[in-house]
């Protein structure tokens, strides 16, 4: 009698197997589905020059409204990329080059004319340019190498130091919305845009919020929930508040660790490459 072992198989066969499940998944996709990542990523493009064109135009309101479309094509185009099969280098270094007009370059602009820094001259342009060039640099770091510390982000992420920008734009029509007229020097948002600049290319970890698993977790769903009706109830003020918050909380955090000798858990391998651009900082 003959026994066949049915748990060894050839490990070429195998591979051919997984190859031919990959083809038929890439073929289900279809042709739209090859492209519908990058669509989305021309869609964030898009949204961050007309944010520019609009600033540029004397309306930073539209201009803001504009940035957050953008990083909401900048969180799907990466989900459909994974969801499809479909991430590679291209899709990266190109989603890398949108994120750095929507949210190096049409931030600064936004600030620069809406926040007053066009009345400090050449002052006033250079510390826009800070700012981009801080984004641009940000975003080229996290394409080269990941984060050295488990579930933390070297420095904050452009989407969210750019939501700031966005959310102050909010924020100050919240005020005058409720008759408050806040007249601030130029040169107060033109230190805030550098710090923002600052912070981007600093080594300060930053939460990711990428091991945050919501599926089958009861708590964070509701948590999550209560979030986002805070967040509709009234945008203008919440989202500023937010934003602020996770802005502070990096240095907040960098600084309570030092005093009590609480160090971070390095990642497996901090050479690795980012891979994704700045996908997933829209959540960053």
């Amino acid at each position: 009698m003959v026994l066949k072992a049915v748990d060894e198989e050839d490990p070429q066969a195998t591979r051919t197997r997984k190859r031919r499940r990959s083809r038929k998944r890439n073929n289900r996709a279809g042709t739209f589905g090859h492209v519908l990542p990058s669509l989305l990523t021309t869609g964030n493009l898009a949204a961050g020059f007309f944010a520019i064109v609009k600033a540029s135009t004397g309306e930073p309101l539209v201009a803001s409204y504009a940035v957050f479309v953008a990083a909401v094509f900048d969180v799907l185009d990466g989900r459909a990329a994974r969801l499809l099969g479909n991430e590679s280098r291209f899709g990266a270094e190109y989603d890398s080059i949108a994120d750095t007009v929507s949210f190096g370059v049409a931030p600064a602009v936004i600030a620069f004319h809406g926040g007053g820094l066009i009345d400090l001259g050449w002052a006033g342009w250079v510390m826009a340019f800070v700012y981009t060039a801080c984004a641009s640099l940000r975003l080229a770091r996290f394409n080269v190498t990941s984060g050295r510390f488990r579930g933390r982000f070297d420095g904050l992420p452009s989407p969210a130091a750019a939501g700031m920008v966005v959310s102050t734009v909010w924020f100050y029509g919240f005020l005058q919305s409720n008759g408050i007229d806040l007249s601030l020097p130029a040169l107060l948002p033109a230190i805030g845009l550098m710090i923002l600049g600052l912070l981007m290319v600093s080594p300060i970890p930053y939460h990711s919020f990428k091991e945050v698993d919501v599926r089958g977790s009861y708590s964070a769903i509701v948590i999550g929930v209560v979030v986002s009706i805070l967040l509709l109830i009234e945008p203008g003020l919440n989202f500023f508040l937010l934003g602020t918050a996770y802005t502070v909380s990096g240095p907040a955090a960098w600084w309570w660790r030092r005093r009590g000798g609480r160090p971070l858990e390095f990642s497996l391998d901090p050479s690795l490459s980012g891979g994704q651009g700045d996908k997933d900082e829209s959540a960053e």
